[in-house]
Protein backbone atom coordinates (compact mmCIF):
# COMPACT_ATOMS: atom_id res chain seq x y z
CA UNK A 1 0.00 0.00 0.00
CA UNK A 2 1.65 3.11 -0.96
CA UNK A 3 1.33 6.23 1.26
CA UNK A 4 0.28 9.63 -0.05
CA UNK A 5 2.74 12.40 -0.16
CA UNK A 6 1.29 14.28 3.25
CA UNK A 7 1.57 11.13 5.16
CA UNK A 8 4.97 10.07 4.21
CA UNK A 9 6.34 13.82 4.95
CA UNK A 10 4.62 13.38 8.81
CA UNK A 11 6.34 9.84 8.93
CA UNK A 12 9.47 11.67 7.88
CA UNK A 13 9.43 15.08 10.37
CA UNK A 14 8.33 11.90 12.81
CA UNK A 15 11.56 10.08 12.08
CA UNK A 16 13.31 13.32 12.05
CA UNK A 17 12.41 14.78 15.74
CA UNK A 18 12.87 11.45 17.56
CA UNK A 19 16.28 10.98 15.63
CA UNK A 20 17.33 14.54 16.28
CA UNK A 21 16.43 14.46 20.23
CA UNK A 22 18.23 10.84 20.89
CA UNK A 23 21.47 12.26 18.91
CA UNK A 24 21.11 15.30 21.06
CA UNK A 25 20.84 13.61 24.22
CA UNK A 26 23.71 11.45 23.23
CA UNK A 27 25.99 14.00 22.22
CA UNK A 28 25.10 15.28 26.10
CA UNK A 29 26.17 12.32 27.60
CA UNK A 30 28.97 11.21 25.78
CA UNK A 31 30.95 14.53 25.69
CA UNK A 32 29.29 16.90 27.42
CA UNK A 33 28.48 15.64 30.79
CA UNK A 34 31.83 13.41 30.68
CA UNK A 35 34.25 16.24 30.13
CA UNK A 36 32.54 18.72 32.30
CA UNK A 37 32.28 21.56 29.82
CA UNK A 38 29.48 23.58 30.34
CA UNK A 39 26.99 24.42 28.15
CA UNK A 40 24.02 26.62 27.15
CA UNK A 41 20.12 25.68 26.73
CA UNK A 42 18.39 23.60 29.09
CA UNK A 43 21.43 21.35 29.34
CA UNK A 44 23.42 24.23 30.54
CA UNK A 45 20.66 25.06 33.46
CA UNK A 46 20.26 21.11 34.51
CA UNK A 47 23.93 21.06 35.33
CA UNK A 48 23.97 24.11 37.45
CA UNK A 49 20.97 22.81 39.46
CA UNK A 50 22.62 19.61 39.96
CA UNK A 51 25.56 21.36 40.91
CA UNK A 52 23.82 23.81 43.34
CA UNK A 53 20.89 21.57 44.41
CA UNK A 54 21.84 17.66 43.58
CA UNK A 55 18.52 17.63 41.12
CA UNK A 56 19.66 14.68 38.95
CA UNK A 57 19.91 16.07 35.06
CA UNK A 58 17.33 13.99 33.98
CA UNK A 59 14.43 14.75 36.01
CA UNK A 60 15.39 18.74 36.07
CA UNK A 61 15.20 18.73 31.95
CA UNK A 62 11.86 16.95 32.37
CA UNK A 63 9.94 19.20 34.77
CA UNK A 64 11.64 22.73 33.05
CA UNK A 65 10.66 21.14 29.83
CA UNK A 66 6.92 20.58 30.89
CA UNK A 67 6.84 24.29 32.50
CA UNK A 68 7.97 25.32 29.35
CA UNK A 69 5.69 23.61 27.33
CA UNK A 70 2.40 24.92 29.65
CA UNK A 71 3.82 28.06 29.14
CA UNK A 72 4.23 27.91 24.50
CA UNK A 73 1.05 26.44 24.45
CA UNK A 74 -0.70 29.04 26.52
CA UNK A 75 0.73 31.87 24.78
CA UNK A 76 2.23 30.51 21.50
CA UNK A 77 -1.11 28.05 20.83
CA UNK A 78 -2.16 24.89 20.14
CA UNK A 79 -0.32 24.53 16.92
CA UNK A 80 3.12 24.91 18.62
CA UNK A 81 2.25 22.84 21.31
CA UNK A 82 1.67 19.98 19.05
CA UNK A 83 5.38 20.19 17.22
CA UNK A 84 6.72 20.59 20.57
CA UNK A 85 5.31 17.65 22.44
CA UNK A 86 7.41 15.25 21.34
CA UNK A 87 10.69 16.94 21.99
CA UNK A 88 9.36 17.94 25.51
CA UNK A 89 8.81 14.39 26.89
CA UNK A 90 10.89 12.47 24.60
CA UNK A 91 14.40 14.21 25.19
CA UNK A 92 14.90 14.01 29.16
CA UNK A 93 13.82 10.37 28.81
CA UNK A 94 15.99 9.55 26.39
CA UNK A 95 18.56 11.30 28.08
CA UNK A 96 18.13 9.26 31.10
CA UNK A 97 18.18 5.67 29.12
CA UNK A 98 21.92 6.97 27.90
CA UNK A 99 22.98 8.14 31.59
CA UNK A 100 22.33 4.58 32.90
CA UNK A 101 25.31 3.51 30.42
CA UNK A 102 28.39 4.40 31.88
CA UNK A 103 30.93 3.21 28.80
CA UNK A 104 29.46 5.56 26.43
CA UNK A 105 30.90 8.58 28.72
CA UNK A 106 34.50 7.14 27.95
CA UNK A 107 34.56 7.79 24.59
CA UNK A 108 37.89 10.17 25.03
CA UNK A 109 39.44 11.97 27.74
CA UNK A 110 40.28 14.94 25.33
CA UNK A 111 38.38 18.23 26.25
CA UNK A 112 38.46 19.68 22.69
CA UNK A 113 37.95 16.37 20.61
CA UNK A 114 34.41 16.68 23.79
CA UNK A 115 34.15 20.20 22.48
CA UNK A 116 33.47 19.85 19.00
CA UNK A 117 31.86 16.54 18.26
CA UNK A 118 29.71 17.90 20.85
CA UNK A 119 28.94 20.99 19.20
CA UNK A 120 28.47 18.93 15.78
CA UNK A 121 25.88 16.74 17.28
CA UNK A 122 23.82 18.85 19.14
CA UNK A 123 23.80 21.30 16.08
CA UNK A 124 23.17 18.96 14.00
CA UNK A 125 20.73 17.38 16.12
CA UNK A 126 18.98 21.25 16.58
CA UNK A 127 19.01 21.34 12.55
CA UNK A 128 17.11 18.56 11.92
CA UNK A 129 14.40 18.91 14.64
CA UNK A 130 13.97 22.50 13.15
CA UNK A 131 13.74 21.17 9.37
CA UNK A 132 10.84 19.12 10.58
CA UNK A 133 8.96 22.20 11.69
CA UNK A 134 9.32 21.06 15.00
CA UNK A 135 11.27 22.53 18.29
CA UNK A 136 13.50 21.15 21.43
CA UNK A 137 11.61 22.60 23.79
CA UNK A 138 13.08 24.06 26.53
CA UNK A 139 15.17 27.18 26.37
CA UNK A 140 13.85 27.75 23.10
CA UNK A 141 10.77 28.51 24.21
CA UNK A 142 11.32 32.27 25.80
CA UNK A 143 12.98 33.83 23.37
CA UNK A 144 9.72 33.01 21.07
CA UNK A 145 7.21 34.15 24.17
CA UNK A 146 9.04 38.00 24.72
CA UNK A 147 9.21 37.86 20.98
CA UNK A 148 5.18 37.47 20.43
CA UNK A 149 4.99 39.50 23.75
CA UNK A 150 7.21 42.43 22.79
CA UNK A 151 8.33 42.04 19.40
CA UNK A 152 12.04 41.53 20.60
CA UNK A 153 14.30 39.80 18.10
CA UNK A 154 14.61 35.40 18.88
CA UNK A 155 18.39 34.76 17.43
CA UNK A 156 19.59 37.97 19.85
CA UNK A 157 17.19 36.34 22.52
CA UNK A 158 18.90 32.89 22.22
CA UNK A 159 22.26 34.08 22.71
CA UNK A 160 21.56 36.37 25.50
CA UNK A 161 19.47 33.21 27.50
CA UNK A 162 22.98 30.92 26.07
CA UNK A 163 25.30 33.05 27.90
CA UNK A 164 23.50 33.82 30.90
CA UNK A 165 23.37 30.30 31.35
CA UNK A 166 27.45 29.78 30.69
CA UNK A 167 27.55 32.78 33.19
CA UNK A 168 25.66 30.76 35.89
CA UNK A 169 27.91 27.75 35.12
CA UNK A 170 31.56 30.27 35.52
CA UNK A 171 30.66 30.42 39.14
CA UNK A 172 31.81 26.95 39.85
CA UNK A 173 34.06 26.23 36.31
CA UNK A 174 37.86 26.93 35.94
CA UNK A 175 39.07 29.20 33.42
CA UNK A 176 39.68 26.61 31.00
CA UNK A 177 35.88 25.14 31.17
CA UNK A 178 34.66 28.65 30.44
CA UNK A 179 36.62 28.62 27.26
CA UNK A 180 35.72 25.22 25.79
CA UNK A 181 32.09 26.17 26.65
CA UNK A 182 31.92 29.50 24.59
CA UNK A 183 33.26 27.24 22.03
CA UNK A 184 30.76 24.58 22.33
CA UNK A 185 28.35 27.49 22.02
CA UNK A 186 29.65 28.83 19.23
CA UNK A 187 30.01 25.63 17.38
CA UNK A 188 26.72 24.29 17.74
CA UNK A 189 25.35 27.82 16.31
CA UNK A 190 27.23 27.48 13.65
CA UNK A 191 26.41 24.10 12.77
CA UNK A 192 22.50 24.92 13.33
CA UNK A 193 23.21 27.82 10.82
CA UNK A 194 24.53 25.42 8.50
CA UNK A 195 22.10 22.39 8.63
CA UNK A 196 19.03 24.68 8.06
CA UNK A 197 20.90 26.01 4.84
CA UNK A 198 21.46 22.98 3.53
CA UNK A 199 19.66 22.29 0.14
CA UNK A 200 17.94 25.59 0.20
CA UNK A 201 21.13 27.21 -1.03
CA UNK A 202 21.44 27.91 -5.22
CA UNK A 203 23.68 29.89 -7.27
CA UNK A 204 22.31 32.81 -9.06
CA UNK A 205 24.19 33.98 -12.46
CA UNK A 206 24.04 36.81 -14.45
CA UNK A 207 25.08 36.81 -17.83
CA UNK A 208 26.13 40.03 -20.53
CA UNK A 209 26.90 39.06 -23.88
CA UNK A 210 25.85 40.08 -27.19
CA UNK A 211 25.28 36.51 -27.81
CA UNK A 212 22.81 36.34 -25.70
CA UNK A 213 20.41 34.11 -27.44
CA UNK A 214 22.26 31.52 -27.96
CA UNK A 215 22.89 31.63 -24.59
CA UNK A 216 19.58 31.85 -23.48
CA UNK A 217 18.78 28.90 -25.80
CA UNK A 218 21.77 26.33 -24.21
CA UNK A 219 20.44 27.19 -20.62
CA UNK A 220 17.38 26.30 -21.14
CA UNK A 221 17.44 23.10 -23.32
CA UNK A 222 20.96 21.56 -22.39
CA UNK A 223 21.15 23.02 -18.88
CA UNK A 224 17.35 22.59 -18.72
CA UNK A 225 16.88 25.22 -16.44
CA UNK A 226 14.93 28.31 -16.56
CA UNK A 227 15.79 31.93 -17.55
CA UNK A 228 14.52 35.34 -17.47
CA UNK A 229 15.62 38.33 -19.56
CA UNK A 230 16.33 41.78 -18.19
CA UNK A 231 16.93 44.65 -20.23
CA UNK A 232 20.43 46.23 -19.58
CA UNK A 233 22.30 49.34 -20.72
CA UNK A 234 26.32 49.16 -20.49
CA UNK A 235 27.90 52.05 -19.09
CA UNK A 236 30.33 53.05 -21.40
CA UNK A 237 29.25 53.08 -24.32
CA UNK A 238 25.58 52.90 -23.59
CA UNK A 239 24.63 49.61 -26.02
CA UNK A 240 20.91 48.43 -24.85
CA UNK A 241 20.73 44.47 -24.51
CA UNK A 242 19.31 41.91 -22.64
CA UNK A 243 21.23 40.41 -19.62
CA UNK A 244 20.87 36.35 -19.07
CA UNK A 245 19.42 35.79 -15.55
CA UNK A 246 19.10 32.34 -14.00
CA UNK A 247 19.18 30.35 -10.67
CA UNK A 248 20.86 26.46 -10.89
CA UNK A 249 22.28 24.31 -8.36
CA UNK A 250 25.90 24.51 -7.27
CA UNK A 251 26.90 21.57 -9.21
CA UNK A 252 25.60 22.72 -12.78
CA UNK A 253 28.05 26.05 -12.27
CA UNK A 254 30.61 24.12 -14.11
CA UNK A 255 28.83 23.09 -17.15
CA UNK A 256 27.11 26.71 -17.04
CA UNK A 257 30.30 28.51 -17.58
CA UNK A 258 31.80 25.53 -20.15
CA UNK A 259 28.69 26.66 -21.92
CA UNK A 260 28.96 30.01 -22.27
CA UNK A 261 32.46 30.09 -22.61
CA UNK A 262 32.14 27.99 -25.87
CA UNK A 263 29.60 30.55 -26.94
CA UNK A 264 31.10 33.78 -25.99
CA UNK A 265 34.65 33.47 -24.54
CA UNK A 266 34.28 37.58 -23.98
CA UNK A 267 31.05 37.08 -21.54
CA UNK A 268 30.37 39.12 -18.65
CA UNK A 269 29.04 36.90 -15.48
CA UNK A 270 28.08 37.54 -12.14
CA UNK A 271 27.92 34.79 -9.70
CA UNK A 272 26.33 34.68 -6.09
CA UNK A 273 25.13 32.76 -3.83
CA UNK A 274 21.31 33.09 -3.09
CA UNK A 275 20.32 31.53 0.29
CA UNK A 276 16.77 29.98 -0.77
CA UNK A 277 14.70 30.09 -4.10
CA UNK A 278 11.12 29.03 -4.03
CA UNK A 279 9.59 27.99 -7.32
CA UNK A 280 8.96 25.76 -10.03
CA UNK A 281 12.03 23.38 -11.04
CA UNK A 282 13.32 24.34 -6.69
CA UNK A 283 9.98 24.38 -4.15
CA UNK A 284 7.77 22.63 -6.41
CA UNK A 285 7.48 20.52 -9.34
CA UNK A 286 8.46 21.60 -13.35
CA UNK A 287 6.01 22.36 -15.89
CA UNK A 288 6.67 22.10 -19.31
CA UNK A 289 4.88 23.53 -22.09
Amino acid sequence: MKLNHQTAGRIRDLILIFGGNTIYALGVVMFILPSGIITGGTTGLALSADHYFGVPISIFVFCFNLCMFILGAVVLGKTFALTTLISTFYYPVILGVFQRFPELGHFTNDKMLCTLFGGLMIGFAIGIVIRAGASTGGMDIPPLVLNKKFGLPVSVLLYVFDFTILILQMLFSNKEQILYGILLVLIYTIVLDKILMIGTTQTQVKIISTEYEKINEAIIHQLDRGSTLIHTQTGYLGTEQPMVLTIISNRELARLNQLVTKIDPKAFMIIGKVNEVKGRGFSSQKEYM
